[in-house]
């Protein structure tokens, strides 16, 4: 008995775990559609005077704030956590916006970062907090902005401006606390691979219809 007991652990165990984790994985390939179709910034005044827009990129989504400088330790584990893994990717754009005035601010940030980071994937854009509030309440989010029109969450959005985020008990997860480092490393890194997963599939599956043509 003994000895079954051992066999069991050692070479059956082993099989039952892999094989139960990998259905869990395969049958998770889809982050959900929290919002579909969340407007694009218009004419919003950026940093550096670029266009940015959510179309055909997937992109992170910040709410900076008016205290932008307090609480920029939240865009430092941004950047470490993510930013600094991906930004290579390139149909990925971290976007933030920001209330106007807080131009200098954000300039002394990305001072910051640009001496250990490359930053061409750091975008901001700014608008009137009243604007800013506005268009968060399009997202549809049960969350809210605080006073200063700003959040310590991101969010995830794919190229077809829909907000996407994780299936939980209670509802959806629908940002990730970038005051929190470990909900960055563990369940926004998890939800970010699954959404590369479904581009990077959805690109093979056309280039082998493709070569079928």
């Amino acid at each position: 008995m003994k000895k079954n007991i051992v066999l069991f652990v050692l070479f059956i165990l082993p099989i039952v775990a892999y094989l139960f984790f990998a259905s869990g994985v395969n049958g998770f390939t889809k982050l959900p559609v929290i919002t579909p179709k969340i407007p694009d910034f218009g004419k919003w005044e950026s940093l550096n005077g670029e266009k940015v827009s959510l179309d055909n990129k997937i992109t992170i989504l910040g709410f900076a704030g008016e205290d932008v400088l307090k609480h920029r330790g939240n865009l430092f584990n941004l950047n470490e956590k993510i930013y600094q893994r991906y930004h290579t990717f390139k149909d990925l754009q971290f976007v933030m916006i920001c209330p106007l005035g807080t131009e200098g601010d954000i300039r002394k940030i990305m001072d910051a970062l640009d001496e250990f980071t490359d930053v061409s994937q750091w975008h901001f854009v700014f608008t009137t907090p009243d604007q800013i509030n506005a268009y968060y309440d399009q997202l549809k989010l049960v969350g809210e902005l605080n006073k200063d029109s700003g959040t310590s969450d991101v969010y995830i959005v794919d190229k077809d401006r829909s907000l996407r985020g994780r299936k939980e008990k209670k509802g959806y997860k629908e940002g990730y606390d970038t005051f929190h480092p470990a909900d960055l490393s563990n369940e926004m890194l998890d939800d970010f691979k699954v959404i590369l997963y479904e581009y990077r599939a959805a690109l093979k599956k056309n280039h082998n219809a493709t070569k079928q043509l």
